[in-house]
């Protein structure tokens, strides 16, 4: 294993550990009285790059086109090292925005935090039936086919479960200030717009195997909604 690749994987772990920070600390920070529409369009555009990558390099094409120039091992490390520091340049070059949506006191607000535990344990269950070391890039990912279709564990709860994971991440917060909405609602959004390309894919690779899963599992990425 490279030094690339675990540098990669480093990286990937303090992308999200600096987005966290960064969302709970310094964006329930007040924001400038002219932080308006602007300061959103900034934001829109930030987050359009950070998803046009993912979105690139996660379809089928992109991913074969890389793969004939280089191994899988290191396939996934680029991607790994350019999504990650894009996701720290997203989280640290977002722009305040003002105005409060909600402000949670008292019992209410820990139902709230609630959610976002549940958030975190969700996020650490489904990295762990997918692979913590090849979603950070360690490890080369294996071949997967119909055969190895999940519908257990969060996988018979929703169809992305780690989409679901991110909703209750950055909706459960007590105080969501006009910054952290415009985070979770823009990011939200790029998600319902991605799935149905990505299940597309997915629909393509694995064939009725994966339209089986689709039946059996009615929701995309929120129980009874989506």
């Amino acid at each position: 294993m490279s030094l690339v690749t675990w540098a990669g994987a480093i990286i990937f772990f303090l992308s999200l550990m600096h987005f966290l920070w960064r969302y709970f600390v310094t964006f329930g920070a007040p924001a400038p009285a002219d932080a308006g529409i602007e300061s959103v369009a900034i934001n829109f555009g930030l987050f359009t790059v950070f998803a046009l990558h993912h979105s690139a390099l996660a379809r089928t094409r992109a991913k074969a086109w890389i793969n004939r120039r280089l191994s899988a091992e290191h396939e996934r490390t680029l991607y790994v090292w350019v999504a990650s520091l894009l996701f720290i340049g997203v989280a640290f070059f977002w722009r305040p925005v003002r105005g409060v949506a909600w402000d949670i006191h008292g019992w209410a607000a820990g139902v709230v935090w609630a959610g976002e535990i549940a958030g975190i344990a969700l996020t650490a269950w489904s990295a762990a039936a997918l692979g913590i070391l090849e979603l950070s890039g360690v490890r080369p990912p294996k071949h997967v086919g119909p055969e190895d279709l999940r519908s257990d564990g969060p996988y018979g709860l929703v169809r992305h479960p780690i989409y679901f994971a991110w909703l209750l991440l950055v909706w459960s917060v007590p105080f969501m200030n006009g910054t952290r909405l415009s985070f979770a609602a823009i990011s939200t959004l790029y998600l319902v717009v991605a799935i149905p390309f990505e299940e597309r894919s997915l629909v393509a690779h694995f064939g009725p195997a994966y339209a089986k899963y689709q039946k059996k599992v009615r929701w995309r990425m929120l129980p009874l909604v989506y």
